[in-house]
């Protein structure tokens, strides 16, 4: 069973997970764009790295929207897509992201957003989500 929705991301919050997102891109020469929803998908947080490409904006918020809308990592629909046959129906839902890098957010088992990071590969943007996302965990 998906984890609950809970009470949004906080900005100081958001503000945690999006920097470490940002240091993680940078450790490895990455340009990104970090976007981070609360638990009804509206932006709360956004950065765009210097020279990252302008077709990745409106991505890393898509990501993050469906990774909250969906409670699940947007890696799963990629996987499904990958794999074909019935898999291919997620391109009907509206909203599904099935690019990696989006990843729900939880703090106490609860979903308080999504954070998408776009601008490099998918594994590379999924890399720079989970280093975000860790900072929730940890607290």
């Amino acid at each position: 069973m998906p984890n609950p929705y809970g009470a949004g991301i906080s900005l100081d919050d958001a503000k945690k997970v999006g920097a470490l997102a940002i240091a993680e891109a940078r450790k490895n020469k990455w340009n990104e764009i970090v976007a981070i929803v609360d638990s009804g998908g509206t932006l709360v947080y956004y950065e765009k790295m210097d020279n990252a490409q302008t077709g990745s904006e409106e991505v890393a918020i898509a990501k993050a929207r469906s990774a909250t809308h969906f409670k699940r990592p947007t890696k799963v629909f990629e996987d499904m897509v990958t794999a074909g046959g019935a898999g291919l129906r997620i391109l009907g839902l509206k909203g599904a992201v099935p690019l990696e890098g989006g990843l729900p957010l939880l703090i106490d088992d609860k979903i308080v957003g999504g954070i998408g990071v776009s601008g490099d590969t998918g594994h590379n943007d999924g890399v720079c989500a989970k280093a975000g996302s860790d900072a929730l965990a940890k607290q």
